[in-house]
């Protein structure tokens, strides 16, 4: 059977799966809705809400219903909601009263913290009224910034590794805008004020304009979550195809024009050479952002730099397949998931580490570039094209990498269908070296609970000219607890995205996931059972099984936040080909091993939390006992640290395998703005130790003064790398139009 019929009968069965499932949907209750308030005056932004006239002129929203713990229940405490505009600005304030002031929780002050282990309100808005993408802000009662982009309603792969989504849908946390927040507490509990600039964000404009948008609390006390529009079992505020609606926006054009200039000085000094070595550079740069209209806006960057970027976390290779080390670069995270299609850390066709970053981590310079990405009307458009310099040493040479997007959203039926054309090209003589990448991808969702999505791809590089395909067809239904999924991926043997990700090469994947969550009922203080099966297999394209894993679980979640799953897996691993790991050889053979995976959690409300995994079973022809954890330790509201270590004991025919990653992570924060960061990891089967510190003391978003300081030693090398840099980084943000 061909690949194109086999494509072809795979989407026949989603479609009756499809049709199935919304045979069975029962229509959706109503979602609420209020009118904007245009303001005469605007509110002083203090966090002073209750004193504030501009806000008592306006009918609050007050109802709040939980998800839980005790779903569908109201709010134990009560909250007061205000919406409210004006020519420039957008304005959210909320009351968030307490019977127990004295317990409200705040755990981290730094930007764009986690929210959900204290007390927090956050809302949600859907600028286009697509219900698919929005904006998300949020604050504790110390007024901390908390602000991501969302994207297909925050949803990557079920099974991903993927670190904070952002690049298949999901949610950017490295979207930064300006805006302003202020928080006050008192014996009432506590209030915050939101002002968010319409040129910070992406919109239709015009007169009498419809938002979605939602609003959550988090009550640290009660481990409680409510929401304004609520929400079934296992949703969470970014499915916005079940927000709420906010009616009678007028919206003009506010002109946005962000010129972002930038001076680096840095100093390097490399001890491992017979004589130490010293560097030192002075670097200069600029971004500039101009919205061409509310929701379409380009990006222009010239002698692009990311040296305030922390570093990547380090990783132990323990299998025979690629290793996925996440983006992290706030240029290239920036509507990052209008330029993805693919399989969330599996198959990804455009990944923008590629460009900058050479083979093992090598910097790669960044001449300079251009974005262009936003909406035209109800279609999402995206250009890119990057320059990057040549690095004699590494024998690479200048590139063009340039990506061009384009999807169109059917609104009411969650679906759309769109294409992406993806190319690398060095730039002169060499003709002949490139790589293109071209797909068409879509989605079809009918109702609220089930949606089919999909990929075909063809890639085209010199010398290769036959299997260079590459698709995706996947059916989900999501809704009352109950997530079933089923799938099919292929990725022909000449399939070849250079500027993509490919976990594993030439592969024929089907798999599958039934999982339920519910509430059980007279079972003491357990709050939350999540029973689950899911199933994938890998093949190549002899019909050779390559890895196969059955996975059986259940998630036991307790009131007071403990929680454990309990697990266990059915694993078998076909080498057609020898390998080593660490060292150790791997014959070829079928390895078939059962093991069982424990996994461990405590309330992360508390000041001190913890969190670990624990695997025990076979493992190529061997055993393996496999422990990583994570201590948190937080004290006050401004000093958070994190203690990892990740151990695994393998022992196996050939040799036996002792790695050790440990790490520990440490943040103070003066200010929600200023901050002092560190990260120190050591690896024992690399032998390297690593040490990066960052000091930050921000303008807004990501511009201000930043000073970091790196060590990387390697005894094993040579005689001992050992290398050290601190930079210097100062960046300023002139907002050259609007208020």
């Amino acid at each position: 059977m061909t690949s194109i019929s086999k494509f072809l009968c795979t989407t026949l069965l989603c479609v009756f799966f499809q049709n199935f499932i919304c045979a069975q949907e029962n229509k959706t209750s109503d979602r609420p809705a209020f009118t904007a308030s245009k303001l005469n005056s605007n509110p002083v932004i203090d966090g002073n809400v209750l004193g504030d006239d501009a806000w008592q002129l306006i009918t609050p929203i007050n109802t709040m219903t939980q998800i839980k713990p005790k779903f569908g229940a109201p709010a134990t405490e009560k909250t007061e909601i205000r919406v409210a505009f004006s020519k420039n600005t957008f304005y959210v304030s909320v009351v968030c009263y307490d019977s127990s002031p004295e317990n409200i929780v705040v755990s981290d002050s730094r930007r764009d913290a986690d929210l959900s282990d204290e007390d927090s309100f956050l809302f949600i808005i859907d600028t286009y009224n697509d219900k698919q993408n929005g904006f998300l802000f949020g604050t504790n009662s110390n007024a901390m910034e908390y602000d991501a982009q969302i994207d297909n309603e925050g949803k990557g792969n079920f099974n991903s590794n993927r670190q904070q989504g952002g690049v298949i849908g999901g949610t950017n946390l490295n979207w930064d805008a300006s805006w302003e927040v202020k928080a006050e507490t008192g014996d009432y509990g506590w209030s915050a004020e939101f002002a968010i600039p319409f040129r910070s964000l992406r919109f239709s404009s015009g007169d009498n304009q419809s938002w979605g948008i939602n609003f959550q609390r988090n009550i640290s006390k009660t481990n409680e979550t409510v929401f304004w529009a609520s929400l079934p079992l296992s949703f969470d505020m970014k499915r916005l195809s079940l927000a709420g609606k906010i009616h009678g926006l007028d919206l003009k054009n506010p002109g946005n024009l962000k010129v972002m200039p930038y001076v680096l000085s840095q100093t390097v000094r490399n001890k491992a050479l017979s004589e130490t070595d010293i560097d030192q550079n002075v670097e200069a740069g600029v971004d500039v952002k101009y919205s061409i209209t509310p929701s379409l806006t380009l990006d222009l960057s010239y002698n692009t730099d990311f040296a305030q970027v922390e570093v990547d976390e380090q990783q132990v290779n323990l299998d025979r397949f690629n290793l996925f080390f996440p983006e992290k670069r706030s240029f290239f995270l920036e509507n990052a998931g209008q330029f993805s299609v693919g399989s969330p850390g599996e198959v990804d066709l455009f990944f923008s580490r590629r460009i900058g970053i050479g083979e093992g981590g090598a910097l790669v310079p960044i001449i300079g570039g251009a974005r262009l990405s936003g909406k035209v009307g109800q279609t999402n458009v995206g250009f890119l094209s990057m320059f990057t310099d040549d690095v004699a040493d590494a024998d690479i040479d200048k590139n063009n990498f340039t990506v061009a997007r384009i999807n169109h959203d059917f609104t009411e039926s969650r679906s759309s269908i769109g294409g992406i054309y993806i190319n690398r090209s060095a730039l002169g003589d060499a003709s002949d070296d490139y790589n293109r990448v071209y797909a068409v991808d879509g989605k079809w969702g009918l109702g609220k609970k089930a949606q089919i999505t999909g990929f075909a791809a063809k890639s085209t590089t010199p010398g290769i000219d036959s299997n260079d395909h590459a698709f995706k067809i996947n059916a989900n239904y999501n809704w009352d607890g109950w997530n079933i999924n089923a799938g099919y991926t292929e990725v022909g043997e000449g399939f070849n995205p250079e500027v993509g990700f490919l976990q594993r090469t030439a592969f024929k994947k089907p798999e599958f996931l039934v999982f339920k969550a519910y509430r059980p009922k007279n079972m003491g203080n357990i709050l939350e059972m999540r029973p689950h099966i899911s199933y994938r297999s890998y093949w190549d394209f002899s019909d050779q099984l390559v890895t196969d894993f059955l996975h059986i679980d259940n998630h036991w979640v307790w009131q007071s936040g403990f929680e454990i799953h309990t697990g266990i897996n059915f694993t078998t691993e076909g080498v057609q080909e020898s390998f080593t790991i660490s060292g150790v050889d791997i014959p070829a053979n079928t390895y078939k091993h059962k093991e069982l995976q424990l996994v461990y959690m405590t309330n992360a409300n508390k000041k001190i939390s913890f969190s670990g995994r624990t695997v025990i079973g076979g493992y190529f022809g061997g055993d393996r006992v496999s422990n990583s954890g994570t201590l948190k330790l937080r004290v006050g509201d401004k000093l958070n640290s994190s203690f990892t270590l990740s151990h695994n004991d393998i022992n196996l025919p050939n040799g036996n395998i002792n790695a050790v990653l440990s790490g520990a992570r440490v943040s103070y924060s003066f200010t929600p703005r200023m901050f002092l960061q560190s990260l120190v990891q050591h690896n024992n089967i690399s032998n390297i130790t690593s040490v990066n510190v960052r000091y930050g003391w921000l303008q807004n978003a990501n511009a201000g003064l930043f000073v970091v300081f790196n060590i990387i030693k390697d005894k094993d090398y040579l005689d001992g790398l050992n290398n050290q840099s601190i930079t210097l980084k100062y960046s300023h943000r002139f907002d050259l139009l609007g208020r």
